[in-house]
């Protein structure tokens, strides 16, 4: 059984993983642990301490990504507008899509990592639950699923990276995908 970090021992490794995910967002998952453990606040020891292998720390910074998808995912399905909320998930599901790309590169392809696969199900159960409530509201086309969606943003995701000289593209194709999730099949209406 592990104990619970103590209150600076926390706060150092949440530094650490959020200076980890912004090095990694702008210098690739190869960024210098040192200059990461630097910006933290911290001696490299601290770093090694809390994450001694680098995959240590891609999975950290992948569990954090996925916790707070998970996170908003609870608060929007509290929220008045089902499609709304449905569609704030799905933007931060895009938005996403270049952390966890870089982090499954970085691990592998090729090797099972357990963050990435335990992060499907409980993933996919907060977006079924956002899209159940937009389909009982008769605000989504009752044909499609989550696995659809959850392509469709990983399509827009790849998109993006493939196009960073449009950083609007993804809210452009985000928006396309919104739109056909709203219109009634065969109709070319609206749902409402």
């Amino acid at each position: 059984m592990t104990r619970p970090l103590r209150a600076d021992a926390r706060r150092n490794r949440e530094r650490l993983v959020a200076e980890a995910r912004a090095a990694f967002l702008a210098d690739g998952t190869g960024a210098s642990l040192e200059e990461i453990a630097r910006r933290a606040g911290v001696g490299i020891g601290t770093l090694y301490r809390h994450f001694p292998r680098r995959e240590d720390l891609l999975d950290a910074v992948f569990q954090g990504e996925v916790d707070a998808l998970l996170d908003l995912g609870r608060e929007l399905a509290r929220a008045d507008d089902a499609f709304a909320a449905l569609s704030s998930w799905l933007r931060a599901v895009v938005d996403r899509h270049r952390a966890w790309q870089a982090i499954a590169a970085a691990t592998g392809q090729d090797r099972p990592n357990a963050t990435l696969a335990a992060s499907r199900v409980p993933v996919e159960r907060a977006g079924k639950t956002l899209l159940a409530r937009a389909h009982k509201a008769g605000e989504a086309d009752k044909n499609v699923t989550i696995a659809d969606l959850l392509r469709l943003a990983g399509a827009i995701g790849q998109a993006a990276e493939e196009t960073p000289d449009d950083p609007k593209l993804p809210d452009r194709l985000l928006r396309l995908v919104l739109a056909g999730l709203r219109a009634q099949p065969g109709t070319g209406k609206r749902a409402r």
